[in-house]
């Protein structure tokens, strides 16, 4: 999952990339609002958190023209705590939830965890898949009880998939959701972690669609649609 964080306070911005990083996430940054609109309008993002009060363009014209060129993907802003009316305008040019400063860094990994969840159709932090259980909160992943030991590649690969179940994803998709702006591309090497997990949660879970990408699936119910 790729976050795009968007703060003009650099401490502030510093700890949110470490934090979201640590819970597993990719993270790209911007410290003024006409980088975050271009990062936004041209690289693919899971979640963006999004300050107000930022210099060169504002966040609520960024999100503004996010949302009037069709960008779609969750937004979280960021007001200040005195700024009532800047929650209103937030929620009306198209933000998805809110949160006031100064807060503490774990509601805000709670808030983009329920926005990706959402955005996806979820409605817990356990995403199921036949024997296989990914807990994103704890950024852990179960099959039949048992533990994986996954690298954080592997996860970021696995929990995309799982968001996106039952849905064919491209190779180019999944490498653009994997890496950060500045690593060096290569859509060969998700080839190789698909390789590793399915390995590790059984060959049938994550099904090769020739020529489109992969899809994740439950083979209980492919199965059952079968016999129906």
């Amino acid at each position: 999952m790729r976050i795009l964080v968007v703060e003009d306070d650099a401490d502030l911005n510093r700890q949110l990339k470490q934090a979201l990083e640590e819970s597993g996430y990719v993270v790209d940054t911007a410290s003024d609002g006409e980088e975050g609109h271009f990062l936004g309008d041209t690289e693919p993002y899971d979640c963006v958190v999004l300050d107000i009060g930022l210099p060169q363009m504002d966040g609520i014209s960024v999100l503004q023209r996010w949302r009037e060129d069709g960008r779609v993907m969750p937004v979280l802003i960021l007001t200040a705590r005195d700024r009532w009316s800047d929650k209103v305008s937030g929620i009306d040019a198209g933000a998805d939830d809110y949160v006031t400063k100064p807060f503490h860094i774990e509601e805000i990994l709670a808030r983009v965890r329920a926005l990706i969840r959402r955005a996806a159709g979820h409605a817990s932090s356990e995403l199921r898949c036949g024997p296989l259980t990914v807990d994103v909160k704890a950024s852990k992943a179960v099959v039949d009880g048992v533990t994986l030991k996954l690298t954080s590649h592997e996860f970021r690969l696995l929990s995309y998939l799982i968001h996106h179940q039952s849905e064919v994803v491209s190779r180019t998709e999944l490498t653009e959701h994997l890496y950060d702006q500045d690593f060096d591309r290569d859509s060969n090497t998700v080839e190789v972690f698909v390789g590793r997990l399915r390995k590790k949660i059984g060959h049938d879970l994550i099904e090769t669609v020739r020529g489109l990408g992969y899809r994740m699936t439950d083979p209980a119910s492919k199965e059952a649609k079968g016999s129906a």
